[in-house]
């Protein structure tokens, strides 16, 4: 099934839409695979508890032994597997250039769609979600993190595709919708 695959990995920056855009691939039935739950299976393996230390632990360290491609080197096997038994995958929550370079390698067909908004709407995003609110000041040096320390910029720039998201819920799957029927 490689050969027939088709590899979308969501990125953009942080309140940008990206779980969002997932839960709508989702419930199309679409298989997801996320980075993230890398770090939820080390932690078990280590024994410990998942909150932002262990995670924040759990992540330097396997970037210390892997280099910054650390989690596409870890999700390359879940998308072989995966891929036996899916033509579609959608990967959630690629960040670096470097797992971009990776992965690309090993999957040419690999595409990325960029959920876009602009920063003042993700910061008011950030700051009313339910889970993990951001203030103005963390949500910006959260953007600068990500793109000076995760390099997370050059796969946004490269992104095959681009949806911009700066209205409701709705709006987003309806453009979700027409981006999906284009590539089924």
């Amino acid at each position: 099934m490689i050969d027939n695959l088709k590899l979308i990995a969501i990125v953009g920056m942080p309140g940008a839409g990206k779980s969002v855009a997932a839960d709508y691939f989702r419930s199309k039935g679409v298989t997801i695979l996320r980075f993230g739950d890398q770090t939820d299976i080390g932690l078990k393996e280590a024994g410990l508890e998942r909150n932002e230390k262990n995670e924040r632990w759990y992540r330097e360290k396997l970037r210390k032994e892997l280099g910054m491609a650390a989690m596409a080197v870890k999700i390359e096997p879940r998308i072989r597997k995966t891929a036996k038994t899916h033509a579609l995958i959608i990967l959630d929550g690629l960040y670096s250039w470097e797992e971009y370079t990776f992965l690309i390698k090993k999957f040419p067909q690999l595409s990325l769609l960029c959920i876009y908004a602009p920063a003042r709407i993700r910061y008011e995003r950030l700051s009313h979600r339910s889970v993990r609110p951001l203030t103005l000041e963390t949500a910006k040096g959260r953007d600068i993190a990500e793109l000076e320390q995760l390099n997370k910029g050059g796969p946004i720039a490269l992104a095959d595709y681009l949806i911009k998201n700066e209205g409701t819920q709705d709006d987003l799957w309806k453009d979700l919708e027409v981006f999906y029927s284009g590539i089924i």
